[in-house]
């Protein structure tokens, strides 16, 4: 039956070149819409964890339900217990502490409300390098009184490097600190919300600021952001859970979440449209086909063979179809893939942000397997009603049609 089928592919070339076509465009269409989509995903998780959270973060037990408004409140007093916890894991590539504290800021004319946080600057520098300076230069370690501000900060405050700041805080006891600082540069990530706020001091200033000696948070960065997870069990099982709690990096960024569930709704949606498409485009050509074969299919019948024999050989002439078209898809939407991610797709700025970004088509095994899988379930799906249809037809009514 097999050989019979792929000699029959053969006898009607134009209906079997369109048949591949409709398959091939639609599993290159998935593979390079696939591409784009998982691009999006990768892009913007590197921009977060580059510019801003890191792979993954330890905090105190009960920061996220009341710390948030007074961090100071729930700091780690000696963040090197936990750092030599992740000392022997070869996945980790350093770690760093923070003290975040929100107050404002004043230029001599304007107040602004402000999120800062203090950090290491040289190991911020490994960290950050989605972080865009747009003016001036980046903290080092020798800083103790500079302040790196948001574009928006910038922008609202009418600031540039080297002007005169003040920072004015609550304490952890309830009493008021203010910093005299420099304003060493002026720095740009993809959200525009974050920039509009931030500002980075070096940790010895914000922790003098705040009068205290701890850190609200210790930022872990990998080698391989594939590994956070595995990292996240194995550093739950080294610390204490009942005084820490650690969260990923999609974890701290609800805006990463929210995305990738709409646009995989949207691609989910886009697989439906195709797989109509291509199931049209083949029923057509199939239903056409067996329409002028059924005095064929008479002839197989009356020689002994069941209906089901006649309903199986359609059935399998269009999964060989399938089979070629999608192995023509899947090397045509890889070629396009290498070709356009070589040249580069320019994208405009996303929502609520002011950068744009050059998108690529990723090659991936997920997305090639959706895209073999819908082909050649479409091309399948497309030839089982005319298969019945034909193998149903009486022997009789069958023969008449070869006269």
């Amino acid at each position: 039956m097999l050989k019979l089928a792929f000699r029959n592919t053969l006898r009607h070339k134009l209906r079997t070149a369109l048949t591949l076509a409709a398959v091939a465009f639609g599993v290159a269409a998935l593979i390079l819409s696939g591409g784009f989509v998982q691009d999006i995903f990768v892009q913007l998780g590197d921009s977060l964890i580059h510019s801003q959270s890191g792979h993954i973060q330890v905090f105190r037990t009960g920061y996220f339900e009341h710390g948030t408004r007074s961090p100071e409140k729930y700091s780690i007093e000696h963040p090197g217990n936990v750092q030599s916890a992740t000392a022997a894991m070869p996945q980790i590539a350093e770690t760093m502490t923070r003290l975040s504290f929100s107050g404002m800021i004043n230029n001599g004319r304007t107040d602004l409300a402000i999120v800062g946080e203090g950090v290491e600057p040289d190991k911020e520098q490994r960290l950050g390098t989605r972080l865009m300076l747009r003016a001036g230069r980046q903290l080092n370690d020798a800083d103790r009184y500079a302040v790196l501000v948001g574009a928006g900060v910038a922008h609202a405050l009418k600031i540039e490097p080297g002007s005169r700041v003040t920072l004015l805080v609550s304490t952890a006891g309830g009493a008021m600190n203010s910093l005299d600082c420099e304003v060493a540069g002026i720095f740009q990530t993809f959200s525009k919300d974050y920039d509009a706020h931030a500002i980075r001091i070096p940790l010895a200033g914000a922790q003098e600021l705040l009068n205290t000696s701890g850190v609200t948070n210790i930022v872990v960065r990998l080698h391989r952001t594939e590994d956070t997870e595995p990292v996240m069990q194995e550093l739950r099982a080294r610390i204490e859970q009942d005084n820490f709690e650690i969260k990923s990096w999609i974890q701290l960024n609800d805006f990463y979440e929210k995305t990738v569930a709409l646009y995989r709704q949207q691609f989910g949606a886009l697989q439906v449209i195709i797989l109509i498409v291509v199931l049209l485009g083949v029923a057509n050509t199939v239903g056409m086909s067996v329409l002028e074969r059924i005095g064929e299919f008479g002839t197989i019948m009356s020689l002994g063979n069941r209906a089901a024999y006649v309903f199986r050989l359609i059935v399998l002439e269009n999964m060989l179809l399938g089979l070629a078209g999608t192995g023509i898809g899947v090397l045509l939407g890889s070629g396009l893939a290498v070709l356009i991610s070589a040249v580069g797709i320019a994208m405009p700025p996303p929502p609520n942000a002011d950068l744009g970004y050059t998108a690529h088509i990723l090659i991936l095994p997920f997305s090639l397997l959706t895209a073999s899988v819908t082909g050649v379930s479409a091309t399948v799906l497309a030839a089982i009603l005319p298969a019945r249809r034909a193998s149903r037809t009486p022997v009789a009514e069958a023969l008449r049609q070869n006269f």
